[in-house]
């Protein structure tokens, strides 16, 4: 993984977001562009939560079969309409980058006063499919969950393992991209207590909105709580200002969010 760009928090610091960006983008570009967004008060992200650290990690330049060229990507993919084809060319670069978050969630939870509990996942597009994947992997009960305008890689696998639950998906998705096993099952139940908020808008061009829409359905049969939230407009990104609304909302819900 490349390198992570940080947004310090203005206050004392109490929580960690840790969003990635999309296919084609990069971690300074995306946090730029995404800080230009408000609310209905017209409010940034960073001036509504002053005291979380937003934290951008970065994918590497990778091959692209699509363009024919290298470009800043989390794994390599045949189709972006259709993202489960040929399946078998994401697994390396989605291993690699799966590994390179869990040591950034890793490395953020042991920063003082902050754990697990106090860490928010979040992903645009690629990056979306790239933190729900590293979700399963961890295992790990977290603040939050957010997800733009995205889909879920190898969802007909997931979901054919055993029980629905987080206790055989952390495994199993571990062993498609071949992770070493984990051990720690104390930690395996938790992941699906993770709350979900799933945003994408219809008149979304790179990702149809029913791979969003599939996402939301996968999750739930794994037993997740999850808030899906579909818009008329808005594109491939966030809409605005209602999803950040939305956003926000969701946040200040899950800030206090305490380990079981």
């Amino acid at each position: 993984m490349a390198d992570v760009y940080v947004v310090s928090p203005t206050t004392a610091h109490t929580h960690t977001i840790i969003f990635l960006h999309g296919r084609g983008s990069n971690a300074a570009e995306f946090a730029s562009e995404f800080f230009e967004s408000q609310d209905r008060q017209d409010r940034y992200l960073q001036s509504v939560f002053p005291s979380i650290k937003w934290v951008f990690p970065c994918a590497k330049m990778r091959w692209a079969a699509i363009e024919q060229e290298t470009m800043c990507q989390w794994f390599d993919m045949a189709s972006v309409l259709h993202p489960n084809q040929q399946m078998d060319m994401q697994k390396e670069g989605l291993r690699e980058s799966v590994e390179g978050l869990m040591n950034i969630m890793e490395s953020e939870s042991e920063v003082q006063g902050i754990g697990m509990n106090r860490i928010f996942l979040a992903g645009i597009s690629q990056g979306c499919a790239t933190a729900i994947i590293a979700l399963f992997c961890s295992g790990v009960r977290l603040a939050g969950f957010i997800g733009l305008s995205s889909w879920l890689p190898f969802s007909d696998e997931i979901i054919r393992f055993q029980n629905y639950s987080l206790t055989d998906t952390k495994g199993g998705v571990r062993a498609l991209l071949g992770l070493a096993e984990d051990d720690d099952q104390m930690q395996i139940p938790a992941a699906q207590l993770t709350p979900v908020l799933l945003e994408h808008c219809l008149d979304d061009l790179v990702v149809p909105s029913q791979n969003g829409k599939d996402l939301e359905e996968k999750l739930r049969l794994l037993g997740m709580q999850v808030k899906m939230k579909i818009y008329s407009d808005g594109g491939h990104w966030v809409n605005e200002p209602t999803g950040i609304d939305d956003m926000v909302e969701f946040i200040e819900q899950n800030l206090l969010i305490v380990s079981s």
